[in-house]
């Protein structure tokens, strides 16, 4: 089992001052090596990329390469399970104030809710932070959730790595369903919703 892990947002509490009001992480799950391998050819082959020649990230792409995006992997063998965080419901000072912490603490919640999904899996994740981070968060990751479900846990360059942005992509997607003041708020979520396995908003 492979699971890729990227978020949409930030770990910033000044809201006022441009930080995002909402924070999810996302993890697109695959049960084998060959699914994973299927779905990156997808992307690379998609419609999409006609569009867009770089990184494909929600936040920087055009609508119309969204919506080629999430066409070309609607039937694609994945699932996808994410964590919304409302910052408006957090009221611990110490995740308010240190970036690491936050984002530590929702991406092992979200291993930690995963409704029994979670089986030897290796998960890679977004290779941002400095490397004393990856590796503390590799290691929580590792002792730190239910017994069995991860076996190993590295860090990718989303930039070379399409699954990554898969979840980049899908993060984004749940993200603005959240944003009501865009009309379009479920336009790409809908489009996901068949891939989708679960949607946790933490209180």
């Amino acid at each position: 089992m492979l699971v890729y892990i990227d978020e949409s947002g930030d770990a910033g509490f000044k809201v006022d001052q441009g930080s995002s009001p909402v924070f999810v992480a996302a993890m697109v799950i695959f049960d084998d090596a060959e699914d994973a391998a299927l779905t990156r050819d997808l992307i690379k082959g998609s419609a999409a990329r006609q569009l867009h020649r770089g990184e494909f990230k929600f936040s920087k792409s055009r609508d119309e390469v969204r919506d080629r995006f999430f066409r070309s992997v609607a039937a694609a063998p994945f699932r996808v399970r994410a964590i919304v965080v409302e910052k408006a419901v957090i009221r611990s000072a110490h995740l308010q104030t240190d970036k690491e912490s936050f984002y530590e603490f929702f991406v092992k919640q979200m291993l930690r809710h995963d409704n029994g999904r979670l089986d030897n899996a290796k998960v890679i994740i977004d290779g941002s932070g400095d490397r004393d981070f990856r590796q503390k968060l590799s290691t929580a990751i590792r002792r730190k959730v239910r017994e069995g479900a991860v076996r190993d846990c590295r860090f990718s360059d989303s930039r070379t790595d399409p699954l990554i942005q898969l979840a980049d992509m899908c993060a984004g997607a749940i993200a603005r369903s959240f944003r009501a003041d865009r009309r379009d708020a479920h336009r790409w979520r809908d489009m996901l919703r068949p891939r989708i396995d679960d949607v946790w908003r933490f209180q």
